[in-house]
């Protein structure tokens, strides 16, 4: 499978940001909360990544960043087309194992695919 994360696949405005935040359904977990909105115009599913600055100095939340980011990369294929989600990652992943992060984003996407 292709494992890249290109910018088409990346919500990046924060008017998308915004508008997912606003009409979108909240999935929360251990590790992350996620906003899943289902658009319609066609195109590939598009993630984003937002970390309140509560959670720690840049240092800190950029690495759950990564983190997250690189487990939504892995299992990006998965998802359906058409849909926008944000994640919001809490402090707990910081020390999840990196298998546990994969199971929970995995079972994000089942969850938004239906």
């Amino acid at each position: 499978g292709d494992f890249s994360f290109p910018k088409q696949a990346r919500l990046l405005r924060s008017s998308e940001f915004r508008k997912v935040y606003a009409e979108g359904l909240r999935f929360t977990g251990p590790y992350f909360a996620a906003f899943c909105l289902r658009r319609a115009e066609p195109g590939g599913a598009r993630i984003g990544f937002t970390v309140s600055r509560a959670l720690g100095k840049a240092v800190v939340r950029n690495r759950l960043k990564r983190r997250v980011r690189e487990a939504v990369r892995l299992k990006r294929e998965r998802l359906a087309p058409g849909w926008d989600i944000v994640i919001n990652p809490r402090k707990a992943g910081l020390a999840a194992p990196f298998e546990t992060l994969l199971g929970e984003v995995e079972r994000l996407f089942a969850r938004c695919n239906g």
